[in-house]
């Protein structure tokens, strides 16, 4: 997750500006790390230095030594990070670049068409050249100045000493070979090559470099900067969830408050159309509530009195009302978006190996390129071919590729992710999901919905016309005054079986400890108990059925006479067993680890097809089969969502908590499914995998461009013009290939079987 807190240390978020390559992100960590005690872990593509740092050292401090480094530094404030993101227009700084960009563009042009085109070189052209390339390469290119002057003050080279070199070198050649080396006589024409050469001696110039090199930089800039702002779009999206103001009810009267005044406890209302404004149970009203962009569900959910809501959920139906019971960073919205903040500042193990190359990188090629000129005027080569050499090597060299290679690709993922009910805590969880090929599954609360359901109601056919339907109203009834999670399944199914239909009153109600509940129900005496020991022939032929697929079993009786028998049981949740098989189609080796009885978590196992069961674990015996199955050197995950998960996740290789789960198996665990579905743990890992193959992609093409372009410039086959183009094309594929991820989607899936018994047993 980038830089974990020590309990004695504290975190800070430090927004830096002036980075522009993977040097200026080692050299901003490096000077960070200097200080007592204090790490840092700097991203490029967000511009953010998350610090871990002792209580002792001042954020102001923090914030000093960035400067020190040569680039500005500020702590955001706490408006700014909450909506940070928010607008996706150009920013002021974005904008003056841009309008930078134009200017130099309508100057350049001319220059680059008179200098390729020589049928167009009319007498005296090269002075029109010189007017326009001035401005350019002096003002134009004043950033990449700028930062390189900045730079040098404190010892640092980066890509912009490169690019100023570059700018400098050949625009300072073209004013010497103007002025002093024949250059600037009338009829001077110059060949189109693009290959530097130097037929002339001195009288070629360079003034398509000197103008080309700031236009195509810019012009990649501009394009680099658009990309990576849609790599955090996901983000930008999560922001604008945020409600602003709520209208909160006073008793019969409602008022209008900001949303920072609310507070746990208050009731609001949710009119048709409008954003939930934080976490809540409704209290009154019904309607389908659309949680896709908090949640990842497509479909919109009905939520009634007591159903949970979340945060920048929208009402797409009635009205609601709802009671808060989560408000500012507490809420599930801030949780997420904070989650996928902190992951998208993290490095991976690539991309640390990238900043460290990328440390050395530029001090390198400023090596290359003085031997390169030394080569070439030592071997008696002409001093114009030599410098166009060097301003190649320095030109096409950029360490940027490297910068961008990974955090881009981790912002576009984690916000997909974000967006498909996927949260992951860094770079170190994405790439564990990559690794995993055993998952330990816990049972009740991820593959089974966690409460009791009534699955299938037999009644004996000569029950006196007791029809199933009132058989469940008498059962419902009697079983309305029980608090046994048993009781209270057969009187929940009731309630929605009868629809609008109230139930009867109850007389003489008893609850016999062991046995069941008995009462008086519209002068019948009902009892719903365990089975008797010899039931009809009907009832007999359910209970079997009841008892293979581990389902619990309950008679009704009706003044003394067995009328019929109610299974119930835990349910899988829907795409449970589509889960379990993308898991394994994707070589993932499914392992069922419960602390329920051995029955019904083999008759799960076997509807799921999990072969390696283990029933009636305690949290320790969980921990010891994670521990067990890593030293037999496997990559373990687990998955769960209670307190007596919490040791089996935060012991494995990777932990997974469901949505629904408990604070505590959240807190342990490395990635949490949000909308609580176990089928969204085979598109992390289908999505981890698509992730870490694009920053391969990524990392391969930023190395292997400098590892052959950077020698034929060298060699002098590489003109500086076109070393500009390629470097700058060189970052924007980088980022461009990142941007597919935003638009990731599972590959479709062909369950092979649908499990489900003759009598209505599990169904995924």
């Amino acid at each position: 997750m980038g830089v974990a807190p020590a309990p004695s240390l504290t975190v800070t978020d430090i927004a830096v500006g002036g980075m522009t390559c993977a040097a200026c992100v080692r050299r901003v960590e490096k000077k960070l790390g200097k200080l007592d005690g204090v790490a840092a872990s700097v991203s490029l593509a967000t511009g953010t230095a998350r610090v871990s740092h002792p209580v002792g050292v001042s954020p102001d401090a923090l914030v000093a030594a960035v400067e020190q480094a040569g680039y500005t530094a500020r702590l955001p404030l706490k408006e700014q990070r909450d909506t940070a993101g928010e607008d996706d227009e150009e920013t002021a700084a974005e904008r003056a670049e841009r309008s930078r960009l134009m200017v130099v563009s309508s100057l350049a042009l001319p220059v680059l068409v008179l200098s390729m085109v020589p049928a167009w070189q009319f007498r005296d052209w090269q002075w029109l050249c010189f007017t326009l390339a001035a401005p350019v390469a002096l003002w134009g290119a004043w950033p990449f100045h700028r930062r390189a002057l900045r730079g040098a003050r404190h010892g640092v080279a980066t890509m912009d000493s490169l690019v100023s070199l570059g700018v400098l070198a050949s625009f300072c050649w073209s004013v010497y070979a103007l002025f002093l080396g024949g250059a600037g006589q009338a009829g001077m024409r110059m060949p189109l090559s693009l290959v530097p050469s130097a037929p002339d001696g001195a009288a070629q110039l360079y003034l398509e470099a000197a103008v080309g090199v700031p236009l195509f930089v810019l012009t990649g800039r501009m394009l680099e900067a658009r990309a990576r702002r849609g790599t955090g779009a996901a983000l930008r999206s999560l922001a604008r969830l945020g409600v602003k103001d709520v209208a909160v009810r006073q008793g019969r009267g409602e008022r209008l408050v900001p949303v920072e005044q609310l507070a746990v406890g208050d009731t609001f209302l949710v009119r048709p159309g409008e954003r939930v404004a934080t976490d809540g149970v409704v209290t009154e009203g019904n309607s389908a509530v659309d949680q896709a962009l908090v949640t990842g569900e497509s479909e919109p959910v009905e939520a009634g009195p007591g159903d949970t809501v979340a945060g920048g959920a929208v009402n797409a139906g009635g009205l609601l009302l709802v009671r808060a019971t989560a408000v500012g960073a507490d809420t599930q919205l801030s949780r997420i978006t904070r989650m996928v903040t902190e992951a998208q500042t993290g490095k991976a193990r690539a991309q640390r190996l990238a900043d460290s190359v990328a440390g050395v990188f530029v001090p390198v090629i400023l090596a290359l390129a003085a031997t390169t000129l030394g080569f070439w005027l030592g071997a008696g080569a002409d001093a114009q071919a030599a410098v166009t050499a060097c301003v190649a090597v320095l030109v096409v060299a950029c360490p940027c590729a490297l910068g961008l290679a990974t955090p881009t690709a981790l912002m576009a993922a984690t916000g997909r992710g974000a967006q498909l009910g996927v949260l992951v805590t860094g770079p170190r969880a994405l790439e564990g999901l990559r690794h995993i090929d055993t998952v330990v599954l816990d049972k009740t609360g991820t593959l089974t919905a966690g409460r009791m359901s009534v699955l299938r109601v037999t009644v004996v056919p000569d029950a006196d016309a007791l029809c199933e339907r009132e058989v469940l109203r008498l059962a419902g009834a009697v079983e309305d005054g029980s608090e046994h999670p048993l009781g209270r399944a057969i009187t929940v199914h009731a309630v929605r079986t009868l629809a609008d239909d109230v139930l009867p009153a109850v007389s003489d109600f008893t609850a016999v400890p062991g046995f069941g509940v008995r009462g008086r129900v519209a002068g019948w005496l009902v009892e719903v108990s365990a089975v008797a020991d010899d039931p009809p022939p009907a009832l007999a032929e359910a209970l079997r059925a009841a008892e293979e697929a581990a389902h619990t079993a309950v008679q009704v009786s009706v003044d003394g006479r067995p009328v019929a028998l109610i299974a119930v049981g835990d349910v899988l949740r829907p795409g449970s067993y589509r889960a379990v098989d993308r898991l394994r189609r994707l070589g993932v080796h499914p392992v069922l680890a419960t602390g329920d009885r051995s029955a019904p978590a083999r008759a799960i196992a076997a509807h799921l097809s999990i072969d390696t069961v283990h029933a009636a674990c305690s949290p320790e015996d969980k921990a010891a089969l994670v521990a067990g199955l890593r030293a037999e050197g496997r990559r373990v995950a687990v998955v769960g969502d209670g307190v007596n998960d919490a040791a089996a996740l935060a012991s494995a290789d990777l932990g997974i908590a469901m949505g629904a789960g408990t604070d505590v198996a959240i807190g342990a665990a490395d990635v949490t499914l949000v909308r609580g579905e176990i089928e969204a743990l085979a598109d992390a890992v289908s999505l981890s995998r698509t992730t870490l193959a694009t920053v391969r992609a990524n990392l391969m093409w930023a190395f292997g461009y400098n590892v052959v372009t950077v020698p034929l410039a060298m060699v002098g086959l590489l003109h500086p013009m076109l070393a500009a183009a390629a470097m700058s094309a060189s970052s924007v594929l980088v980022v461009v290939n990142s941007l597919r991820l935003r638009t990731w989607r599972p590959a479709p899936h062909s369950v092979r079987k649908t499990p489900c018994t003759a009598r209505g047993g599990w169904r995924p």
